[in-house]
């Protein structure tokens, strides 16, 4: 990408940007929730687990049929429906009685919430080509903004008396006015057409490294985000409300952390940045996890989350930039590989604090970690890029 290239954003970016910031703020509800959840309806680790399991699932099924329904229907379609779709999940979370309900609601969450940011992110990338990267990491400190915002409401509301389903309640009313803003008069970026040839060509070799090292990035995200606000309260000592509000750290240096990575990826290759992102985050994590005093194991988290906020948006321009024009059939790859971590990875987590203990759970993460690392750097290498 020309480093010095304008950067121009239209009406439709900026509708982009906070539908992204709607879907950040819904799919990061459900870890500062979780601890009040699982007291209301006596929830194990396990069972509050197949919440993040189900919306997973949800992502893995979204990843299956997205390609088809943007063939059927449209870029349009698949945007709106999904935001409709992720609001009545929510709503109905709230209201569920019984874990079985509350499991099925966020298997919608996870299942249209994904339709609509694979609709984003592949009308993002198309119309930007190659300053996807800057498109990309301001669409994510748009998520930012949005996930820093729930863990504080929810917090917020349970102190005051409102209750933490008012947050969910929140994002329905924004939903709606953004719909009144925006429904009439900002058409989706369509598909392209693509040529036959480029259409059903095989997503290459580097493209599949990348679909790995996503699965192992989101698995360190999510570790962090499900089971974060359950860790500060029983492994570091808050109150039940002040965890769930402390987690907002997280999300809030993950902001500053995109906005700084966004104004270097117009000098510093994807590649490199995600090497940098990685080092961070080896650098913060063991401060959160290890440390026996507070105010280090908030200053870990904070550290750690300048890193891990950039893996989404640096893997997935990178992956969508192998995919050979291609975006729709990539993003969609790239649900499935998202799913499949959230999936797995905090439902082992959850397991393992069930047998043992939280603490000792975590260092789950550190393994993932040293293992996105080498995958990674797989990947540069095998591109050439670290040597120019």
């Amino acid at each position: 990408m020309p480093a010095k290239a304008l950067f121009v954003r239209n009406r439709f970016t900026w509708l982009a940007y906070l539908m992204t910031a709607y879907f950040a703020y819904l799919q990061a509800a459900l870890g500062p929730l979780m601890p009040f959840l699982r007291a209301e309806l006596g929830m194990s680790y396990i069972v509050g687990g197949l919440h993040f399991s189900a919306f997973a699932l949800g992502m893995i099924l979204a990843g299956l049929v997205s390609e088809r329904t943007t063939q059927i229907w449209g870029r349009s379609f698949n945007l709106w429906a999904g935001a409709v779709g992720m609001s009545l999940g929510a709503l109905t979370l709230a209201l569920s009685p019984q874990a079985s309900f509350t499991i099925a609601s966020t298997l919608l969450l996870g299942l249209l919430g994904s339709i609509l940011q694979m609709t984003i992110q592949a009308a993002l990338s198309d119309q930007y080509q190659a300053q996807r990267t800057l498109a990309l990491t301001e669409a994510n400190i748009a998520a930012s903004i949005g996930a820093s915002l729930v863990p504080l409401l929810i917090g917020g509301f349970q102190q005051i008396g409102w209750g933490w389903r008012s947050a969910l309640y929140s994002a329905a009313i924004a939903l709606i006015l953004i719909s009144i803003k925006f429904r009439q008069s900002i058409p989706v970026v369509a598909t392209p057409q693509v040529a036959g040839s480029a259409l059903h060509q095989k997503l290459p070799r580097t493209f599949w490294i990348y679909w790995v090292v996503i699965f192992l990035g989101v698995s360190v995200e999510y570790c962090i985000f499900f089971w974060g606000a359950d860790f500060l309260e029983t492994a570091v000592g808050l109150t039940r409300s002040h965890a769930a509000s402390t987690m907002s750290i997280f999300v809030l240096s993950g902001f500053v952390g995109r906005v700084m990575f966004s104004r270097l990826s117009r000098l510093v290759r994807d590649e490199i940045l995600l090497l940098g992102a990685i080092a961070i985050t080896f650098f913060g994590f063991p401060m959160f996890w290890l440390a026996n005093f507070a105010p280090i194991n908030i200053l870990g988290l904070l550290i750690a989350g300048l890193g891990i906020a950039n893996f989404y948006p640096l893997i997935l321009s990178l992956a969508v930039g192998a995919a050979n024009l291609q975006s729709d059939l990539a993003v969609a790859r790239l649900s499935i590989g998202v799913g499949m971590a959230i999936l797995i990875s905090p439902f082992i987590l959850g397991s393992i604090a069930d047998q043992i203990d939280l603490k000792v759970a975590f260092g789950f993460v550190i393994v993932v970690l040293v293992a996105m690392t080498v995958v990674s750097l797989m990947g540069t290498l095998s591109t050439g890029k670290l040597r120019e």
